[in-house]
């Protein structure tokens, strides 16, 4: 049960399940080829691909660095083009450790990259069940472990000498931020908002056109030496993202090799990394916005006062401007906007625009796994949950019928229906109504019933997480909502200045709840 993959594979032969094959199609040999031209459709021939030599880089690894990165590698890993398993380096690492160590080292002070660990077969994964567009395809890579291990060395470096208030907005790629503080963020953002009079929020879910395919080398090492980095650091991180062969593959069908000089693959341990300091510049421009990220997943918050929209509107159309300059393709189909206006008396709001076209207004959007609706409700989301737990729980009646242990049953539970009732629980629960709370709550029994063991109610595990959050939260100086959580006077050590609220929306947010569980904890 430890291992997702083997659970689900035990799982469809213990039901006799059959994939459903279909016969290879011309259109299936011919996808590779076309994914992989548009997948290189990005490439921007204009921009510079080498710089001016510097000095020799002054970073290099030491053998026991090697060693402890090979130590690392999960062995279940797939190879990359160089055909090297994971599952060799490990039980090696002591012999190859030495000679690996003057490869990255040699590589490190010519700033080049050799061409065969730059190497990547990309295998497309759907974005959603149906795929009607090649853009509903995200390309990920296989590369070479070996690469990894070296990008894993050169990431820690870079990330020991970048500053800690690095855009505290972006949420991904970083410790002790998740997709539950992005929420978190945004909701509050909004709620304290909207506690005033004659106020509303117009949410902006930008959606790009391959992000990570469309980021230009030549521009991100400009930004990456403006941060610091030594210049021939900066060089071999060009040569790492230019001149890589990538080639297509569709089960057993391969396109044509083609050599790309735009983007950082998804795939590679650094691509995450150099697409966040990328985007870094990324920032609203006025104080009644905020830019919310996560990877690539970006949100505009306009808190808009008496109707007055100005600020707002200036701040998209600078973010067109932003995305121009630093050749990102806004995907205006999948880009949503959502106003949220609780007041009686509602005015009609105008579109906003991106290059030219309408964005379309909705109801509901699913934000980073999560629905929210302008009404600010969870009926939505709760239904969504529910669904999908239900159709699990039928797995769960099966896994009883062939009997499975009890603890055996639990731990099903607990890995493919509790992680989706939980799922950013913080940022959700406390603002459900008791008929989202009932819903919830009938699957959990029905599960109880089926394992035969008590199982957490999901308002502890709400309570439990909170708590759990907000002490991480207190603990890191430079997360966006440390401000949040203030001491009061060391006369009352352990308790902290309740936020004022106007509305049960807000007092049953997060921080707030968060606030009165570490007071009452103390």
């Amino acid at each position: 049960m430890a291992q997702t993959q083997g659970m689900w594979q035990g799982l469809q032969s213990i039901t006799d399940y059959k994939k459903k094959t279909s016969p290879v199609t011309d259109q299936d040999v011919l996808l590779p080829g076309r994914l992989n031209n548009f997948f290189a459709s990005f490439e921007d021939n204009t921009v510079p691909r080498t710089r001016p030599a510097t000095k020799t880089c002054g970073l290099s690894f030491t053998a026991a660095d090697v060693r402890k990165t090979f130590k690392r590698v999960n062995p279940r890993k797939a190879a990359g083009p160089d055909g090297i398993p994971s599952r060799a380096l490990r039980p090696c690492t002591d012999q190859l450790a030495g000679v690996f160590t003057d490869i990255f080292n040699q590589s490190l002070s010519q700033s080049v990259v050799p061409t065969c660990f730059k190497r990547a077969t990309i295998v497309p994964v759907p974005k959603k069940a149906k795929v009607t567009e090649l853009n509903d395809y995200r390309p990920v890579a296989l590369t070479s472990v070996i690469m990894k291990c070296f990008e894993r060395l050169v990431k820690d470096h870079i990330t020991s000498t970048l500053p800690d208030t690095l855009d505290p907005l972006q949420f991904a790629y970083r410790p002790n931020r998740s997709t539950d503080d992005a929420i978190s963020t945004t909701l509050n953002t909004a709620l304290t908002h909207l506690d005033k009079r004659n106020t509303y929020v117009r949410m902006l879910f930008i959606d790009y056109s391959s992000a990570f395919n469309t980021i230009v080398p030549s521009k991100l090492v400009i930004k990456l030496e403006t941060l610091g980095l030594d210049p021939a650091l900066c060089n071999w991180v060009l040569d790492f993202l230019t001149g890589r062969p990538q080639v297509v593959r569709v089960g057993n069908n391969i396109s044509t090799p083609l050599i790309l000089n735009t983007g950082a693959p998804q795939g590679c341990v650094l691509s995450p990394l150099l697409y966040s300091l990328f985007t870094r510049d990324c920032v609203a421009t006025h104080a009644s916005n905020s830019i919310i990220k996560f990877a690539d997943d970006t949100t505009v918050v306009g808190l808009i006062t008496n109707n007055d929209e100005t600020a707002y509107r200036e701040e998209v159309r600078a973010l067109g401007v932003w995305c121009q300059e630093n050749n990102l393709t806004l995907n205006v189909n999948k880009t949503k906007e959502m106003i949220v206006d609780f007041r009686k008396q509602q005015r009609e709001h105008s579109p906003i625009h991106t290059d030219g076209t309408v964005v379309e207004r909705v109801v509901s959007f699913k934000f980073l796994g999560v629905h929210i609706t302008d009404k600010l409700n969870w009926s939505t989301h709760t239904d969504s949950i529910v669904k999908k737990a239900q159709q699990r729980l039928f797995n769960l009646r099966r896994l009883k019928k062939f009997g499975l242990s009890p603890k055996a049953l639990t731990n099903f539970y607990r890995c493919t229906i509790e992680s989706i009732l939980s799922g950013c629980i913080t940022a959700w629960y406390g603002n459900c109504s008791a008929h989202n709370r009932k819903a919830l709550q009938r699957v959990l029994r029905s599960a109880q019933r089926i394992t035969g063991v008590k199982l957490p109610a999901l308002q502890d595990t709400y309570t439990t997480r909170c708590h759990r959050k907000a002490i991480k939260i207190i603990k890191d100086n430079n997360h966006p909502s440390h401000c949040l959580f203030t001491p009061l006077s060391s006369r009352r050590r352990g308790q902290y200045r309740c936020i004022k609220a106007g509305t049960e929306r807000l007092k049953n947010s997060f921080y707030l709840k968060a606030i009165r569980l570490l007071n009452s904890h103390h």
